[in-house]
Formats: C-alpha cells, structure tokens, sequence
C-alpha cells in the first residue's frame, strides 16, 4: 500500500514483447518493483537490495527509471519486501538445499541471483507476453534456473507447469509477489487451495498482501495508478489467508508501515488501532502443513 498520497509521476511508453505486442495495464506494472531495485539503493541505503541485473534491465529497456521515483513510498515497499523474500527463501534454502523455488508472476524479477546456493533449483514463471519480454533480457541461464509459462487464472496452470517428479519429493518454496491484489477473490483463492494441495509438507508459500480498503483504490496509488490497474482483492484478517484449505497454516505476518517511521505507523494505527486486523500493506510467510 502507499503510504505517500497520491503523488504522480510521469511515465514512459508502453512496453512491447519482441513481437511488438503491448502487455497488459498489469503486466505493464512490472516496471514498477524493477526500476526500485535498480535505482532505489541510493534512495533508503538501509534497505539496499544490491540488485546486479536490475539497472542493466533498466537500460536495456530503454526506461528513464528516474521518472519512477517520484513515489518513494513504493520504492521503500519494494526494497523492505525484496529484502524480506531473500531472507526467507535464503534460510529456506540453507534447510533443504536440494529443494526447488518456484517464482509465480515472475515479471522482470531474478532471486536467483542471491538463493543459488549450488544444489538448488529455480523456476521462474509468468504469462507468455511477459516470458517472451523477459527471454532476451536476461544472460543465459545456469541449468538449475528455469522458465515456465503460466497463467494463474487458468484452470489447469499447475500442470501446464510441467514440474519433475523431484521437485515434489521435497519442501518447495512458492513466490508470489505483486501478483494476486489484481486477481478477484476467488481466483485468489483457487490459487492457494491448488497450492495447498500439490505442494510437499512442509512447503513454504511467500505473498504480499493489501489491506481490504485498498480495493479498487488503485488509481490513487502513485505508480499503479499510472498503469491502469487495478487491486480486485485484500484481506481484513491475516487468517483469511488460511481459511481456504486446512494445510495452510501463518508462519509469519510483516507489515511495511514501521520502515516508513512515525507517520507509517500512525497511519496504520488510525486504520487498526487494536492490531488486530492485516496490515494495509504487508508480507505473509504461511507453511504448508
């Protein structure tokens, strides 16, 4: 969520696949969490991320990344959720070195960067538009880093994406980052109970979450707003996460609003004075029973 009003900022041409096709309002919000971690490091130092790919994606794609930052309050929820996701996946990692990430709307992302940890393998999916944006964009990659097309919203994505026998015999980690604020309710549900119910006990699930009156609020988001998305579901309760499916259990709930110091917290005080509601932007850890 954005803490900084409605602050705009100017926007550059809409992207295109190689095939000169131009992505989707959401798809186009890919740009947003690449260009904070491509430039956003001399913003917030103390929530540096050290993307390496990210400002050579920047320049390949021709954006001025500058005219991005102008919504701050974004930059910073990027960087503190980016930091956070490598945390989790790193120590998930260290736990089963052998198990297998799965990244579900990849968008312009590389983790992999940081989780290799040399028996580990990585799978990065999104809809075709996006893989076919993505394909030369990045260096060629190691064998243990895949790419896969998926369509969330589709009734058969997890076959479509054709995992090994292996990559199920152990604890996977499951990304889905940016991704399910634009989908309706029950897509988002059918997404967790499909996922509860193939993944390995003991799978880690990793998602980012706005709060319910964040919905259909999105042209007042500085950066989104630019894009013409919009955010179809949020949470009231940390728990409706769970709810859907008896193997999902919270591990974990984060909320960004103290990186964003007093006025961070007083706003999300003023919105959940008792704590006892989901943050208005925030990160969720849950485990797969």
């Amino acid at each position: 969520m954005n803490f900084a009003g409605t602050e705009s900022a100017a926007y550059g041409p809409c992207l295109r696949t190689p095939r000169n096709r131009a992505l989707t309002p959401v798809q186009q919000t890919l740009l947003i969490p690449l260009v904070a971690r491509a430039l956003g490091d001399a913003l917030y130092p103390g929530h540096a991320c050290d993307d390496a790919q990210a400002a050579r994606l920047l320049d390949r794609l021709q954006v001025d990344g500058n005219t991005y930052l102008a919504d701050r309050a974004t930059v910073l929820n990027v960087l503190w959720r980016t930091r956070l996701i490598r945390a989790a996946a790193q120590a998930f990692f260290a736990e089963h070195a052998q198990a297998w990430g799965l990244n579900l709307g990849c968008g312009l992302s590389h983790y992999f960067q940081w989780l290799d940890a040399g028996h580990n393998t990585w799978v990065d999916a999104d809809l075709s538009e996006v893989m076919s944006l993505r394909k030369p964009l990045l260096p060629a990659q190691p064998p243990r880093l895949r790419a896969a097309t998926v369509d969330l919203q589709s009734a058969d994505w997890w076959q479509r994406l054709r995992l090994p026998q292996r990559a199920l015999a152990q604890p996977m980690f499951v990304l889905c980052e940016g991704v399910l604020m634009y989908f309706q309710p029950d897509e988002v549900r059918q997404v967790l109970q499909q996922l509860a119910q193939v993944l390995p006990s003991g799978s880690m699930l990793v998602l980012d979450t706005i709060a319910r009156c964040g919905v259909g609020q999105a042209q007042w988001h500085a950066s989104v707003g630019q894009t013409q998305a919009q955010f179809h579901w949020g949470i009231a309760q940390m728990q409706e996460l769970t709810a859907c499916h008896p193997r999902l259990q919270l591990r974990q709930s984060h909320s960004v609003a103290p990186s964003h110091g007093w006025m961070g917290v007083a706003m999300e005080a003023m919105w959940n004075p008792w704590g006892q509601s989901a943050p208005l932007y925030g990160l969720a850890e849950l485990l797969v029973q």
